[in-house]
């Protein structure tokens, strides 16, 4: 099973893991991001570059180190184009040919309410009343989940185009029954192929304890 392939475009190649078992060594340039981290820290990072790696190889691209960059962003090879996400019980991570997507973003997250306040500091009032009209119609599913981790899709999808920090408020999120999703950006957002975008859409999906989200964005024409 891997549910990150079910939620991206098959430009993308993914690889997954459940749990940290054989995942190392690091690559020595990966080493300074979790020289000083806890062992659970240090295992979960190397899983995901584990499955960072994995990808890499079954895309066709040179198999390298990735290391962490500005804002701890994952640096790929040339001409490549990823995102890497790790939650209990999940690591998993997203390449793709910049020629064939222009930027990718994923995320896992356990699938259950977000501790209390969180919510409220995520999301506008108006995303709240969509959540809650969902919620009534589809009760099994946790949407508050749904939208945090599809804000983080968002923002691994945006910094790799921009470089630039993006809050919480600066995208109005609606997630749809169907597993898809769109995130208006309300601020200038970046110049893609000579384009200026304005939103995102990707797509969702709840498998067993976990929910994925993704984001793939293709070329602008």
């Amino acid at each position: 099973m891997n549910p990150l392939a079910d939620v991206l475009p098959a430009a993308a190649v993914t690889a997954v893991r459940f749990d940290d078992d054989g995942a190392g060594p690091l690559h020595p340039d990966e080493e300074p991001a979790v020289a000083k981290a806890v062992p659970t820290r240090r295992a979960e990072f190397t899983t995901a570059r584990r499955c960072a790696r994995d990808a890499l190889t079954a895309l066709g691209a040179p198999v390298a180190a990735v290391p962490v960059g500005e804002k701890r962003s994952p640096v790929w090879p040339p001409g490549v184009v990823g995102s890497i996400t790790h939650t209990r019980g999940f690591r998993g991570a997203a390449v793709a040919w910049s020629t064939e997507l222009r930027s990718v973003g994923v995320d896992a997250e356990q699938h259950g309410p977000l501790p209390d306040g969180v919510l409220e500091a995520v999301s506008a009032a108006g995303e709240r009343a969509v959540l809650a009209d969902l919620a009534a119609r589809h009760p099994g599913v946790h949407w508050d989940r749904i939208l945090f981790s599809a804000k983080e899709s968002v923002y691994k999808t945006w910094f790799p185009l921009t470089g630039r920090w993006l809050g919480f408020e600066e995208a109005f999120l609606t997630p749809g029954p169907d597993g898809t999703f769109r995130a208006q950006l309300l601020v200038p957002g970046p110049v893609v192929d000579g384009v200026t975008v304005s939103e995102f859409h990707g797509r969702w999906a709840v498998r067993g304890e976990h929910v994925v989200t993704a984001i793939g964005l293709g070329p602008q024409v």
